[in-house]
C-alpha cells in the first residue's frame, strides 16, 4: 500500500565503539556507495575529536576515507612539518563544511513543512504515553472507509433518498473488532435516559452500548476516557460505572490550560480503527439528534497518528499537568496537509490526514484545524458547501465579544474570487442564540448572480413533534464542508473560541476512483449527496421563508 511515511535515515556508523568494527562498517558503506553515512561519520568524527580532548587524544584525528579515496580526503599517512599540518587542518575543514552541507541538505529534504507548530531544539519534560502502552509501529493496512449518520426519530426523508450507515450500528460493530484497547475523546458522557431523568425508548440505544463498553472490559480490553473537566451531564454515572469496571478516565482541566473545553469527539480501537464525527457520548446522539461522522477499519497509519492527538489530553488529564511550551518529539507527526497520508481505501487512491485545534495542543507537524478548513476552501472551484450548528464570525464565549470574520471571508473570497457555488446549512432550534441571524443575512445578502456570485443559506429544522419531553435534542448537530475535491469531517461550530481555545479534530479525506471502479463513489461524491438531500429537504428553510416558533427560535 502506498504511503507518505518517511522512511528512518540509514544507519551510520557509532561515535564510540570497537575500531574493528567500525573499519568493517565503512567498508559495506562504501561497498553500497553510501557517502551520506561517510560523510555524516566524518563530521561526528572531527566532533567528536574536539569534545574528547580534555579526556585524552582523540580515537582518530582525521575523518576516515574510502578505499578509493576520493579527492579532498586527506591521505592516511601523518605528515611532517609545516606543510603537512597546514594540509592536514585544510583536510579537517573542508571535510566539516562538506559534512555540514550535506547534513543541511538531508534535514531540508526529510523535515516535513511545520504546519501549526515550530520546533524548538529543547522539549518540556513531559509524561509520555503514561498507563497506555507504548507506541506500536504501524502494520500492513487495508483501509477502509464508512460515513455513519443519525437520524431523529420521526425525521423522514424521502424515499430513494442516500443514506449512510446508522451510527448506532457503526459503534456497535467497531466496539466488536475491539481486541486489545477503546480509546475515547468525548466532551462529555450520558449513555441512560436516568442520566437526565427521562424515561423513554429511544435511549436504549445508548444503553446497550454502555453494556458493551462494561463487557469488553470483563474480556480484559482496555478503555481509555478523555472528557471535559468542565463537562455537563452533572448527573450522569456512565463514567463511575466504567471506571469500577477497570476503565482508566482523565477530565481534561481545558478551562484552566487553554481557556477553553475539551470538545473533541473520537475513538481509536486497537491501533487501527477509527471513528471520528460530531457525535457525542450520548444517548440523544443515536435516536434524537442529527449527527454524522466516518469509520475507518484497519488503518494503522492514520489510527496511530489520531492517538498522538488523544495521548496530548491523556497527559493533560493527569494531576498538576501543565500545558507544555513545546511538546516533546513523540508527539509530532509527519502526517498533515503538506505530507498527508496515501494509500488505497478499498482499491482507492486516497489522501487523507488529521487536524487539531487548539494550536497549543498541536505537537510539531499537525496542521491546525482553522488552517485545514480555510485550505479545503481555498482549493474549491465548483462548489463549496457546510453544515454546520452554528456560524458566529466573532467569538462566542469571550467577553466582551470580538470580531472575527476569517471564515466569513473565507466563503466569500471563495464565491466572488473563485466563482465557487456557496451553501451554508445552518441548525436553528430552541437554544439557537439569535444574534446569529444578522451574520447570516449578511452573508445571503453577498450573493449576486447577474455578477457570478453565488451564496445561498438555509437553516436546517428537525421538528419536535411530540419528543418535547427530551431536553437538549431535536438538531442537526454535524459539522463538515465538502467540495468536488474534498471531504472535511469536524467536530467544531463555526466561531472563534472553537479553533483558538477548544479542543477539536478535523479529518480531511480526498478520493479519486479508478475509471470503471464498481463499488461506493469517493467520500467526497458520498457526502455531496448527503449535503443535497439535506438542503432540499422540507426541514432546510431559506432566509425568506417561514418556521414554526416551538421548533426553532428564529421566526422567519
Amino acid at each position: 500500500m502506498l504511503s507518505s511515511t518517511l522512511q528512518p535515515p540509514n544507519v551510520c556508523l557509532s561515535r564510540g565503539g570497537d575500531t574493528a568494527k567500525r573499519k568493517r562498517l565503512k567498508g559495506e558503506a562504501a561497498a553500497r556507495g553510501d557517502r551520506r553515512c561517510l560523510r555524516a561519520e566524518g563530521l561526528r568524527s572531527v566532533s567528536g575529536a574536539r569534545m574528547d580532548a580534555r579526556a585524552g587524544p582523540p580515537e582518530m584525528t582525521a575523518p576516515p576515507c574510502r578505499v578509493a579515496e576520493a579527492p579532498g580526503c586527506p591521505h592516511s599517512t601523518p605528515h611532517r612539518g609545516l606543510l603537512g599540518r597546514a594540509s592536514t587542518v585544510l583536510g579537517l575543514l573542508a571535510v566539516l563544511g562538506l559534512g555540514i552541507v550535506t547534513i543541511t541538505h538531508l534535514l531540508v529534504q526529510v523535515s516535513p513543512p511545520s504546519a501549526c507548530c515550530q520546533l524548538h531544539s529543547k522539549e518540556e519534560p513531559l509524561g509520555s504515553w503514561e498507563a497506555l502502552g507504548r507506541e506500536t509501529q504501524p502494520q500492513k493496512d487495508s483501509c477502509q472507509l464508512i460515513l455513519a449518520e443519525s437520524f431523529p426519530q420521526d425525521l423522514p426523508y424521502a424515499a430513494g433518498s442516500p443514506l449512510a450507515q446508522s451510527l448506532a450500528q457503526a459503534w456497535l460493530q467497531l466496539l466488536d473488532t475491539a481486541q486489545e484497547s477503546v480509546h475515547v475523546a468525548s466532551y462529555y458522557w450520558s449513555l441512560t435516559g436516568s442520566d437526565i431523568g427521562v424515561n423513554d425508548s429511544s435511549s436504549q440505544p445508548g444503553e446497550v452500548l454502555l453494556q458493551k463498553m462494561q463487557q469488553l472490559l470483563t474480556r480484559n480490553v482496555s478503555v481509555a476516557v478523555a472528557t471535559s473537566g468542565s463537562a455537563p451531564a452533572r448527573n450522569s454515572t456512565d463514567l463511575q460505572v466504567l471506571v469500577a469496571h477497570g476503565a482508566q478516565v482523565r477530565w481534561v482541566p481545558m478551562q484552566q490550560l487553554t481557556g477553553g473545553i475539551l470538545h473533541s469527539k473520537f475513538w481509536v480501537v486497537d491501533g487501527r480503527h477509527i471513528y471520528v464525527g460530531s457525535a457525542n457520548m450520548d444517548w440523544r446522539s443515536l435516536t434524537q439528534v442529527k449527527e454524522l461522522g466516518a469509520i475507518i477499519y484497519n488503518c494503522s497509519s492514520l489510527a496511530q497518528d489520531l492517538e498522538k492527538t488523544f495521548q496530548t489530553y491523556w497527559v493533560l488529564g493527569a494531576p498538576h499537568a501543565i500545558l507544555p511550551k513545546i511538546w516533546p518529539q513523540n508527539f509530532s507527526t509527519h502526517i498533515n496537509r503538506f505530507w498527508p497520508f496515501r494509500g488505497l481505501f478499498d482499491g482507492m487512491p486516497t489522501t487523507a490526514y488529521f487536524s487539531a485545534s487548539p494550536p497549543a495542543l498541536c505537537p510539531h507537524g499537525r496542521t491546525q484545524d482553522l488552517d485545514s478548513v480555510l485550505a479545503v476552501m481555498e482549493d474549491a472551484r465548483e462548489f463549496l458547501y457546510v453544515a454546520v450548528m452554528e456560524y458566529f464570525p466573532t467569538t462566542r464565549f469571550r467577553r466582551p465579544a470580538r470580531y472575527w470574520p476569517v471564515l466569513d471571508n473565507a466563503l466569500r473570497a471563495a464565491a466572488f474570487g473563485q466563482g465557487v457555488r456557496v451553501r451554508l446549512l445552518v441548525s436553528c432550534w430552541l437554544h439557537t442564540d439569535p444574534t446569529m441571524f444578522p451574520y447570516l443575512r449578511s452573508l445571503q445578502a453577498f450573493s449576486n448572480p447577474s455578477a457570478g456570485v453565488s451564496v445561498d443559506v438555509k437553516v436546517f429544522i428537525v421538528p419536535i413533534g411530540n419528543h418535547s419531553n427530551i431536553p437538549f435534542s431535536r438538531v442537526s448537530h454535524s459539522k463538515y464542508v465538502v467540495t468536488e475535491k474534498t471531504a472535511y469531517i469536524g467536530t467544531s461550530n463555526w466561531s472563534e473560541d472553537y479553533f483558538s481555545s477548544t479542543s477539536g479534530v478535523g479529518l480531511v479525506l480526498h478520493q479519486r476512483a479508478p475509471q470503471g471502479r464498481l463499488g461506493p463513489p469517493p467520500v467526497q461524491e458520498q457526502l455531496r449527496q448527503l449535503f443535497e438531500r439535506d438542503w432540499h429537504s422540507r426541514y432546510a428553510v431559506g432566509l425568506d421563508g417561514h418556521t414554526l416558533g416551538q421548533d426553532c427560535v428564529w421566526q422567519g
